[in-house]
């Protein structure tokens, strides 16, 4: 949860700052990337960081991520102008690549099934009080003190996390010699790299006509299939592409696109139409997306009951089914502004995400043996940034679109109109969303519950590899039993 916080509090915390930041340094114009190369970076990085702590266990890879956000936090806080800034925050999402998928990977180790959606939900909680943290920081730190302070308050905390970590999370991971796949690993990174720069800024920083956004995306559409050649023969491919033809993995990654899509447009848009169609103060707009970060971890936690006695896949569709609902109770309150009431949907897609997010990330992990849960992790987590990345482009070009040919961003009913445009299309990416829940295979969660936290359950680590290992007829791998989580034991 320490380590979380890092990340959903630089999340949140820099947005209210921008102004300043900008009065400081100047470069008005280049300040979107301080949260585009941000995402950019920790995107690419994850698959990277997913298969290492598959082949060299996870605990040095998020410490290795708690350092680079580290660092890259002092380095921002010492900034001189806009592109140095600029370059020290694709630092500190190089770390934050390495730190979410690893705390969430972490958790489904020394967790069993049953316990894992309360767990979930307590990382899920340190989202939902950053969402009123941050901005609440940024402001504070922006009018009273510098903006500067809002990274060099990661300093004690990114301390304070790693020693946690380093004292308290022990693993044992059998040492063999590797053969790392540094072609593919490469050719990945670069390929993303253009992928999710063309659709960032897609309509933005070029025209979608452009030599850019073409060459971009052809390059990387290219280096996509030269990577998939490469992995075919690679000795311990850094994304093993049998892993992504199983139905319940394809199924969960297109759920997590849906849900990337979906955060995305609630969290870039319901201030703005808040702000603009009823007057609300950024605080009281802030607030009602808090709404939606609140319903999630108080659903997540309670998750675990319901897929215990239904499953994943019937628990899943109950919270897309609920996420719909909200979305279209937002679409059609927005016809009529009201806080209130705009709230109140976000904190059903929240309670309606809860029941998602969790179940399947859950039912994905386990699926695969321990060898390959991060790979499983991260792909899911990758695939959200995806879905957000895309989500950005489209809305954009919708609201953008909309708002045209209604009056120019000067008019709060165009703004208004733009705003019911978006949460129509999040609605379509919700209901979407459903599709893809059918497509998940029947799994009862009973299947991979054996066993749990016991005094008598201090297992060896090839006991452990053995049985994460096997697997049941309906493809789920059996969970490892889990000692005291302190010292829990793994082997690759």
């Amino acid at each position: 949860m320490l380590s979380t916080s890092l990340i959903a509090l630089d999340s949140t915390i820099l947005a209210t700052a921008v102004p300043s930041i900008v009065a400081d340094l100047g470069g008005l114009t280049q300040f979107p990337w301080l949260f585009s190369v941000y995402l950019l970076a920790q995107a690419v990085s994850v698959p990277v960081y997913a298969k290492l702590a598959d082949t060299v266990g996870r605990k040095p890879v998020i410490l290795v991520g708690i350092a680079l956000f580290l660092v890259g936090s002092i380095l921002c806080g010492f900034a001189w102008d806009m592109g140095s800034l600029i370059v020290m925050r694709a630092l500190q999402g190089l770390g934050a690549g390495a730190v979410l998928p690893m705390t969430t990977t972490i958790a489904a180790d020394i967790y069993t099934v049953a316990e894992r959606a309360k767990t979930q939900g307590y990382i899920a909680s340190v989202w939902a009080v950053s969402s009123v943290v941050g901005p609440t920081l940024g402001g504070v730190f922006s009018q009273f003190a510098s903006w500067r302070w809002i990274f060099f308050v990661n300093i004690p905390f990114c301390l304070l996390a790693a020693g946690m970590i380093w004292r308290k999370y022990d693993e044992s991971v059998e040492r063999r010699r590797h053969r790392i796949d540094y072609a593919g690993a490469a050719v990945l990174t670069v390929a993303l790299t253009l992928l999710i720069l063309a659709v960032l800024e897609g309509g933005q920083a070029w025209a979608w006509t452009s030599w850019q956004s073409i060459g971009s995306f052809a390059v990387g559409a290219v280096l996509l299939v030269v990577f998939g050649l490469i992995e075919r023969r690679a000795a311990e491919p850094i994304l093993p592409l049998e892993v992504l033809t199983r139905r319940l993995i394809v199924a969960t990654c297109l759920i997590g696109i849906g849900i990337g899509a979906v955060l995305v447009g609630l969290t870039s848009y319901v201030p703005t139409f808040l702000e603009r169609s009823t007057g609300a103060t950024p605080i009281v707009a802030g607030l009602a997306v808090a709404a939606l970060t609140i319903g999630w971890p108080i659903s997540a936690s309670q998750s675990g009951r319901l897929y215990m006695r239904i499953g994943f896949r019937p628990t899943a569709l109950i919270g897309l089914v609920v996420a719909t609902l909200g979305a279209l109770s937002l679409w059609i309150t927005s016809s009529t502004p009201n806080v209130w009431a705009t709230a109140g949907s976000c904190l059903i897609v929240g309670l309606g995400l809860g029941l998602v997010a969790t179940p399947t990330l859950i039912a994905a992990q386990a699926s695969v043996p321990w060898n390959e849960r991060a790979v499983v992790t991260g792909t899911n987590m990758f695939m959200r940034s995806v879905g957000s990345a895309v989500g950005v482009a489209i809305f954009g070009a919708i609201a953008n679109a909309v708002i045209a040919t209604r009056g120019g961003d000067g008019s709060s009913e165009a703004v208004q109109a733009g705003s019911t445009a978006v949460f129509l299309a999040v609605l379509v990416s919700a209901a979407v969303s459903i599709a893809a829940g059918l497509l998940m295979p029947h799994t009862k969660a009973e299947d991979v519950a054996h066993g749990g936290p016991d005094d008598a359950a201090t297992e060896t680590s090839d006991e452990t590899s053995d049985e994460s290992s096997d697997e049941t007829t309906d493809g789920i791998a059996d969970d490892d039993r889990v000692p005291e989580p302190s010292t829990t034991t793994h082997t690759a």
